[in-house]
Order: C-alpha cells, then structure tokens, then sequence
C-alpha cells in the first residue's frame, strides 16, 4: 500500500512538472476553454480569482463566449469557443517552470471590443531586467477579422516566474476592454552559420505560431520589448511587422518569413561585426504572401550608410524577386535594415495594411571584389 501510494505521489509530481515545463506551445489551459464553474460566474464576470483553471485572475476579467452579444456586436473567438475580456486595470496571470538563463518567447492572440486606443501590457516576473515587458497598441489592426496574434520575447531569470497579461486602459465603461485567447510559450534557440554572417538570416526561429490561424504573428519594436521574440532581429520602427509562415503565405525560401506591413514605420535591423576596409555582399529575397496585397512595392536595405532600392510589382499571388548590395564596411559594427518605402493595402476590401516580403537574407565576405556594385 505505501509503494502504491509513493507511485501514485510520484505520477502527481511528473504530471504536474510536465505541466509547467512548456517549451513550444499552448500554456495549460492556454485557450481558456476550460471555464469557472457556474458559482464562480455572475453573468460573465468572473468572480473567484482562480475560476479559470490554471489562471489567476484580478480586477473585472470575463468569460467570454464565441457568439456572445455586446450590444449590436457579435464577439468572434478566433479559436475554440471561449475567451476572456479584460477590463480597466484587469489581468491574468500563469505561473510556469522555464530553463534559467534561456530566452522565450510569448504569443497570444487579441482583439479590441471598445476604444480606439485599448492596450496590453504583457510581463513576466521576477525579472532581473530594467524593462522586461511588452506594451501592445491594438488600434491599428492589420487582420481582416478583427483578430491579431501578438508576440513578445523575455529571458527566464529565475526558474519560475509568472506570466501577466494587463489592460492598464481607464475607459469610461469599466466593463470595456480587449478579448484574449489562445496563450503559447516557446523556447528561442538560434547561432549562425558558416555561409551567413548574420543571425536568423532566414527567419527560421521565431515566436510560436497557432496552426490553425491564418494572420501570422505581429512582432512589436523594440521599444516596447527588451528582448526580440525573433532571435538576432530587432524591429527599430514604431510599428510591428508580421511574421508568417508557409501553411498560409508563401515566402520566398523555408517554412517563415516577414511581412513589412506598415511602410516606413515597419523597419527590421540587425548589428552585425565588420572588419574595416573590408567587401560584403547583402543578398536577399523581396515577394509577396500571396494574401491580395497588389501593387507596386519597393524594399530599401541598408548597409551602414550605403543603400539599395529593390522594386517588385506584386499580383498579390506570391512571386519574389532577388536583391542585392555590395559595400565596404566603414566601422567594426555595421547595421543591416530593411523597411517598406510604401504604404500597402489588401485588395479585399478589409483596408487591412501589408507589405513586400523579405527573407533570406545572408551576409558574406567577398574575398576578391573587383569594384563595388558587381
């Protein structure tokens, strides 16, 4: 009997840490469809903090479900049949088990219900870091459906810590606030390679993305984030650009690429070391993702201070075109920077802004140039 009931506390255990230890995918009721109880509801407020398994909840959360009115508004849940609302000053928090010392990344999917300006404050604590949190503005929404997959990245200070998700907004109705769903965690890992000088230069590791949701993910500047969710990258602009994948999209080259969805506020920059004096060769892959974006676009990229202009008229039905730039490192550290010269918008009648795509880049040392520009 007492090694039936070591097994049983055992298999508890294991459970349990499994639980926690999320490395790529869904937090334990990540989707939130596991809901209160009936006694811990009052309509759809939520009123016991831990009613939502898994979650801890503070200030006027709701438990919201696909389908439900709000006034004339139907609200729409991206995946599943359930999400939560979060009013003024509202969070949820999970508290997961993380390797130390390693860098995630979080994505969860939003939609804005009320104001214009509704916002998100996502953190993890404790951290070491000054600013280890993302704020999210969600008024300008790049879905057609009214739905956005956001990311941020952090690195795991200590080996349990919690994850919140905050509406700081102060609405005139308490009530009013974003809709949350489908909450994931993965584990970034990325080096770079002997034919490429940067890091990422493909776009290959990058925030978790749902399976079954069609608008790819938004990574914000870095203003807004300590730490990139897309390794070796930064977004240096005031907009976010839209990382996709190949189940949706197509990109030029592998299974991810990005999207530069806010013209010349959507800018994505990498620091790389140069040795003075010395030829490099930027290449590079500009296309469309085949999601209705048409027209004529034009991708800037950027070498330190020397520059090249590469046009690509899009079908909005994929394609790409190849770019390049060759240039003499002037410094030790030269930043690599890419960013849309347009403002694009989907024929599909959404006024959804989009973007050229780019992917594939590489940086290499040209041993024998024989002048710039070959």
């Amino acid at each position: 009997m007492e090694k039936l009931k070591l097994l049983s506390v055992l298999i508890f255990l294991a459970i349990c840490h499994t639980s926690l230890a999320i490395t790529d995918g869904l937090l334990p009721n990540g989707d939130f469809e596991q809901g209160p109880k009936p006694s811990q509801l009052k309509g759809s407020v939520v009123t016991a903090p831990n009613g939502i398994p898994h979650w801890t909840t503070s200030g006027l959360v709701e438990y919201i479900k696909s389908g439900q009115k709000q006034g004339d508004m139907v609200l729409v849940v991206p995946q599943g049949s359930y999400a939560v609302r979060l009013g003024n000053e509202a969070s949820i928090k999970q508290r997961v088990q993380l390797s130390k010392g390693m860098f995630y990344s979080i994505t969860f999917s939003a939609a804005r219900t009320c104001a214009q300006d509704e916002k998100l404050n996502v953190s993890v604590t404790p951290t070491n870091e000054r600013r280890d949190w993302g704020v999210f503005p969600i008024q300008t929404m790049y879905g057609s459906n009214g739905w956005e997959a956001l990311s941020c990245g952090f690195r795991a200070d200590y080996p349990v810590l919690d994850i919140v998700i905050h509406n700081p907004g102060v609405e005139e109705d308490p009530a009013c606030g974003p809709l949350i769903d489908s909450v994931a965690l993965k584990l970034l890992t990325s080096t770079r390679t002997r034919d490429n000088l940067l890091k990422n230069g493909n776009f290959e590791v990058g925030p978790y993305m749902f399976p079954n949701t069609p608008f790819g993910v938004l990574i914000p500047p870095q203003i807004d984030d300590a730490h990139s969710p897309l390794p070796g990258w930064t977004v240096e602009s005031l907009k976010a650009v839209k990382y996709i994948d190949s189940k949706h999209f197509t990109v030029p080259e592998g299974k991810r690429a990005i999207e530069l969805v806010a013209g010349k506020e959507s800018a994505l920059a990498q620091m790389v070391v140069t040795f003075v004096g010395r030829v490099y060769d930027l290449t590079f892959a500009v296309g469309d993702a085949n999601n209705a974006c048409e027209g004529s676009m034009m991708v800037e990229a950027f070498a330190g201070k020397d520059t090249v202009k590469v046009p690509y008229n899009s079908k909005g039905k994929g394609g790409f075109v190849r770019g390049k730039l060759r240039f003499k490192a002037v410094t030790t550290r030269t930043t690599i920077r890419f960013l849309s010269t347009f403002y694009t918008m989907k024929n599909d009648h959404s006024g959804s802004l989009c973007g050229p795509v780019i992917d594939d880049v590489r940086l290499l040392s040209v041993r024998y140039p024989r002048r710039i520009g070959n």
